[in-house]
């Protein structure tokens, strides 16, 4: 990517709404160039998508916690079920696969406290290949929403 590409991607995850001639203008090139740019980082894969920025709160989820998991045997078959199956419930925010102590990072969002622990107990305590986890509950969430390319080491 280069200075101009950089200069898109940072624009639009600021406002992904824009116009392409407001991004041209404010990148300081023509609207056609802009176009050109924005669709090559599309088919790169670069610019994955598009989203609106929901307030969890406004869809009943007032409770968000992370959930760290263990489960055994620990291959891919197991790792692979247990990623896709937990990722289509419906309190399921995101699931990260990690290496260390614990293998799953689940974040999910309910309605109250009862919920999650109804979550917990009902969902994923009666899953036989889950050795272990621990639930945190989030008070507080930030995120960065604009990302900058890091310099090559």
């Amino acid at each position: 990517m280069d200075e101009l590409d950089s200069a898109i991607v940072r624009l639009l995850q600021e406002d992904a709404r824009q116009s392409n001639r407001d991004l041209a203008r404010k990148v300081g090139v023509a609207p056609s160039t802009c176009l050109e740019r924005t669709r090559l980082l599309r088919e790169r894969g670069v610019i994955r998508g598009y989203h609106a920025d929901i307030d969890p709160r406004a869809l009943n989820r007032e409770v968000s916690a992370l959930i760290a998991a263990q489960v055994r045997p620990l291959n891919r078959r197991v790792i692979e079920a247990f990623r896709n199956s937990v990722a289509a419930l419906p309190e399921v925010v995101a699931v990260f696969v990690l290496a260390g102590s614990d293998d799953f990072l689940v974040h999910v969002t309910v309605q109250d406290v009862d919920h999650l622990h109804s979550f917990l107990v009902d969902r994923l305590s009666q899953r036989k290949e889950i050795v272990g986890f621990r639930t945190s509950i989030v008070y507080q969430h930030l995120t960065n929403h604009v990302l900058e390319r890091l310099p090559d080491p």
